[in-house]
């Protein structure tokens, strides 16, 4: 049962679904919904992904409703309406899928032939699509200063480039009615009619760079795009445009680029008010990305200091320390944010970006292509996938269960002392989907090596599932380093999303990225509590909150406690507000320390230490394929020229 006051809702959209939830004022989640997202691919072209804002809309006015009647199913003399009426705020976070529509709102079709630049209902183009190579190839040849911003190189998971490819296959009176909006800034305008964008959105996937001077004086809409820029690769005519179809138009409420959480507009439309079940004129923040919702929902977690107290957490930590606290979103994908108080370049690593987030902040961004999605895709090519899920049904018990008791049974066989030493002799390279960091470059592929004849066992699926955890961590590993080198000094990760309830990888992480050299060696990882392996053995246990969704509904409470004088709150200001909310609203966290560094009075544990060393090794195994593989890719090259 709720208690009476304000609540908020956030609104994720991930790769393949949609999910709400209704929150209180201190985080507690009264109620969540998901529906699964259409997406169309290509029969003939594997890197095309399409979805459609009219079918997402569509899922969260369903998911919305969800919330609101299930919170009054649980109080007792209340309807949906009721819980309606206490709503202050509402945020969205969403993948940086690219948007298109007219300039009414109307869909625009995104797919190749005949359709495209017509009216239509597939208007979206994936993140995690990959048509615009060329286009991200010619970006990068520039040597622009925007490329700085972005560890480098520009990756064709970004919309500039998808932006191009849609510009020279389109009509051009086609494209000239087109508007652009990464999936978050296109969320919060259906929510409210109005066109300002997110500084995370234009900042980390528009080309926008806020330090960048104005073209001219007395064009205050220039700010931050680089007109050479854009007239260089081809689309010199958003410039022309005044930056209007991607972000830069006159907004009634006169601040037009918002960082998280600032209200957007008027609040809901009357529009979709009626569509979501909700009143009029609440309060809707500005948008984030879904790896930064992510990273609010998760850097701010005090950690329990007794296993035994829920009670007993750390103190309050301050803004200052976020620096220190790199967040791991991990589902499909994983990315890796940390933010600082100086823009820190790293090469191969996006940004850095400014005010994303935080106003007067700086992030840096890294990530994984492909890492649940890998997991999966191990599991489910393997001969003895049909064999371990009826297994997993026999036994009552998930999959990943059934090959972490594979594994220890073959440990205990082959009498070693760890999981690693049982995949000592098995690398895996894990860019089967191309490199996003720290290399960033998509033509990176995926390898194995150590595969022996028995290929259809479970314990063989078993022993390449433990080499893909490890390689996972192996990678990350990869991406503090670089981020350190740098000037960066993370201290601990914070992991949410699927990949945070995986006992064995959490555990592998904390072990590969820990540096006992370093001047600031790793802390450990840190998991919401609910997640922790002693959560999960209990029954009836409180399910995870999803991170990335809590971190949309702080945008909606943020909106709500800043609305009618956020432009006269400071930067600073602006910032204490939201880390306190962050601080209030996230639930306590569990620390895993890396298991070579416990001190716990019973002296040096010489298997933790051998396994310590196997894991070292691996990583300049790792780091050496990275460089034989370029070569032979540069030798293929040479020889088929």
């Amino acid at each position: 049962m709720s208690e009476p006051g304000p609540l908020y809702i956030g609104i994720d959209i991930g790769t393949g679904s949609v999910r709400a939830a209704l929150a209180q004022r201190d985080g507690t989640l009264l109620h969540t919904s998901s529906y699964e997202i259409r997406t169309w691919r290509s029969a003939s072209d594997h890197r095309i992904f399409e979805q459609s804002t009219d079918d997402i809309w569509g899922r969260i006015c369903a998911a919305v409703k969800d919330c609101l009647q299930g919170a009054a199913a649980q109080t007792p003399g209340q309807v949906g309406s009721d819980i309606a009426a206490r709503v202050r705020g509402m945020g969205f976070d969403a993948t940086c899928s690219l948007a298109v529509t007219d300039l009414d709102g109307r869909g625009v079709t995104v797919t190749e032939g005949s359709e495209l630049g017509a009216y239509g209902e597939r208007n979206i183009i994936l993140w995690a699509d990959h048509r615009a190579e060329k286009e991200a190839e010619e970006i990068n040849a520039t040597g622009s200063v925007v490329l700085d911003y972005v560890g480098g190189r520009m990756s064709l998971e970004m919309e500039i480039p998808k932006i191009l490819w849609l510009k020279r296959r389109m009509k051009s009176e086609l494209f000239s009615r087109c508007q652009f909006f990464d999936l978050p800034d296109y969320l919060t305008y259906r929510a409210t009619d109005n066109t300002a964008r997110s500084c995370c959105s234009l900042t980390c996937k528009c080309s926008y760079i806020s330090v960048i001077p104005k073209s001219t004086s007395d064009d205050a809409n220039r700010s931050g795009w680089d007109d050479r820029f854009f007239h260089t690769i081809g689309l010199g005519e958003l410039a022309e445009r005044g930056y209007g179809q991607i972000g830069a138009a006159n907004s009634a409420n006169g601040e037009i680029i918002l960082t998280a959480g600032i209200p957007v507009g008027h609040g809901l439309s009357k529009k979709a008010a009626e569509e979501l079940g909700l009143q009029e004129g609440i309060a809707v923040g500005s948008g984030l990305i879904d790896a930064y919702a992510g990273w609010l929902g998760t850097v701010g977690a005090r950690c329990l200091t007794s296993p035994s107290s829920a009670d007993s957490l750390e103190p309050h930590p301050s803004v200052e320390e976020s620096s220190h606290r790199l967040a791991v979103v991990a589902g499909t994908s994983s990315c890796h944010i940390v933010q600082s108080k100086d823009g820190i370049f790293v090469e191969g690593i996006w940004g850095p970006y400014k005010d994303p987030v935080f106003p007067g902040w700086w992030m840096n961004e890294g990530g994984q292509s492909a890492t649940g999605q890998l997991i999966e895709h191990i599991i489910s090519t393997h001969p003895s996938k049909d064999t371990l899920h009826a297994k997993a049904k026999e036994e009552g018990k998930d999959i990943y269960t059934v090959l972490q008791n594979t594994l220890e049974h073959l440990r205990v066989e082959k009498k070693v002392d760890s999981y690693s030493e049982l995949t000592k002799d098995l690398h895996i390279y894990p860019d089967f989907h191309g490199n996003r960091s720290p290399i960033a470059d998509p033509r990176m592929r995926g390898s194995i090596v150590g595969l022996t004849l028995d290929g259809s066992s479970l314990a063989s699926l078993a022993l390449l599932y433990h080499a893909t955890l490890t390689a996972i961590a192996l990678q990350t590993r990869s991406i503090v380093d670089e981020l350190n080198s740098k000037g960066h000094k993370i201290q601990r990760l914070y992991v949410s999303g699927s990949q945070a309830r995986n006992g064995i990888l959490m555990s592998l992480l904390a072990d590969t990225c820990y540096n006992s050299k370093s001047t600031t060696p790793l802390e450990g990882v840190v998991i919401d509590a609910s997640d922790s392996e002693e959560n999960l053995a209990k029954e009836g246990r409180r399910v995870g909150v999803s991170a990335v969704v809590l971190g949309a509904a702080m945008l909606g409470r943020m909106a709500h406690e800043v609305s009618g004088q956020q432009e006269s709150l400071g930067d600073e200001r602006k910032a204490e507000i939201l880390w306190n909310i962050m601080t209030e609203m996230t639930p306590p966290g569990v620390l895993i320390p890396p298991s070579t560094a416990k001190s716990d009075g019973s002296g040096v544990n010489n298997a933790k230490v051998k396994e310590k060393r196997i894991l070292d090794a691996k990583y300049e195994i790792f780091l050496e394929t990275i460089e034989m593989q370029k070569r032979w890719r540069e030798k293929m090259d040479q020889a088929a020229a």
